[in-house]
């Protein structure tokens, strides 16, 4: 299936094109159509399986033939859990703007930094992505209203709950219309997912896509305990010394991966990052130098990391550990592919231990600790 029989018009082809997209992933084959139709959507899909693009594409697609509103009136709301999906889907819906008929002004929101140049910058937007908390605040300074919604977009809306925002969903879904679309995206589809349909009253087509499934048997697991000031040093060390050609390496932030990068370089180790906060066309041309070997290590973060997949990555490293046991297996997951071997290594403190014998009781396989209290890592 080609992204023109699901009923795109050409200017959002020229930035499929132009972003290097090849054919759709399943979630947009499916969750496409219905969108453009106008129905209520409901898309059960984990992270990295294409699912931003599949409501940023028929969003776009509808509103650049909309006359421009210039005032304070939200067209588009798409409501998120954390800053970092804020700000991917963003440069999302910004990636795909330079091709279509006329400039659609996108803005996200979030807390956490201050709320007075989102206030100035709201005149003219119309799509806002945005955390309920921050929202919330924009709406009792007057700053933009959502009364006249013609599209809502709830992703992740299972972590909505999981994060404890009941309260301020529910105060949110008051202020908006009965008559919009309504977009549900979700990683599983459990009662608290279905309660926000029933507090919406709408009955979605359900689109699902189901998990991928990765096997980690050919999977070699190491794990080594340092302490908390040697993980760096570790980290290269380990790279030299055991000649690792190239590699994916994990880390928690967007600042931890830049500040690895940066690391990396000073010690004569080609390195480039990959998270929520580059550009689309800088993540692509990244993921690219790394893809043709231009570039030994790729640094991510979870977000960006679950949708890299390359055929004969040799090596994966948890330069720290993910939240879930599951982010854990889908991040070991990106090596060992097509029943090729594959080595996985995590880099420990004592304080993350805990956590990893959770991590192996979850997945079922036992991971030896080497300590490394012996290694000399003076000049690393």
């Amino acid at each position: 299936m080609s992204f023109e029989s699901l009923g795109l018009s050409h200017n959002i082809i020229k930035s499929v094109n132009k972003l290097g997209f090849l054919k759709p992933f399943p979630i947009q084959e499916q969750a496409v159509p219905v969108i453009l139709s106008g129905k209520d959507l409901m898309g059960i899909a984990q992270t990295g399986s294409g699912k931003t693009a599949s409501f940023v594409m028929p969003i776009l697609e509808k509103l650049q033939n909309e006359d421009v509103k210039k005032d304070r009136n939200i067209q588009v709301l798409v409501l998120v859990p954390t800053r970092e999906l804020a700000i991917q889907i963003e440069e999302a819906f910004k990636a795909f703007t330079p091709t279509l008929k006329r400039d659609i002004k996108t803005m996200a929101v979030y807390g956490g930094v201050s709320i007075n140049p989102q206030m100035k910058g709201m005149y003219g937007v119309e799509v806002l992505v945005a955390t309920p908390g921050r929202l919330l605040d924009l709406i009792d300074h007057n700053a933009l209203s959502i009364s006249k919604i013609s599209q809502l977009v709830v992703d992740e809306a299972d972590k909505m709950f999981q994060l404890g925002f009941d309260e301020e969903m529910n105060k949110l879904f008051k202020m908006m219309p009965v008559a919009k679309q309504t977009l549900l995206f979700s990683a599983t589809l459990n009662e608290k997912v279905d309660e926000i349909k029933k507090r919406l009253t709408i009955n979605p087509t359900l689109v699902e896509v189901k998990a991928e499934e990765v096997n980690i048997d050919n999977i070699a697991q190491l794990a080594y305990l340092v302490e908390p000031e040697q993980k760096g040093p570790f980290l290269r060390y380990l790279i030299k010394e055991q000649n690792i050609q190239q590699a994916l390496v994990f880390a928690s932030s967007t600042r931890n991966v830049d500040n690895l990068v940066e690391k990396l370089k000073k010690n004569k180790i080609p390195a480039t990052a990959i998270h929520g906060k580059k550009s689309q066309g800088a993540r692509t041309g990244n993921l690219k130098g790394f893809k043709e070997g231009e570039v030994q290590i790729l640094v991510a973060t979870d977000l960006i990391g679950r949708g890299i997949h390359i055929d004969d990555l040799a090596c994966v490293i948890n330069y720290e550990l993910p939240r879930s046991p599951l982010d854990y297996v889908h991040r070991i997951g990106r090596t060992g592919r097509a029943n090729e071997k594959g080595t996985a290594i995590t880099i420990l403190t004592h304080d993350d231990l805990q956590h990893f014998r959770v991590i192996q009781k979850k997945m079922g396989k036992r991971v030896d600790l080497i300590r490394t209290q012996d290694i000399d890592l003076h000049g690393y």
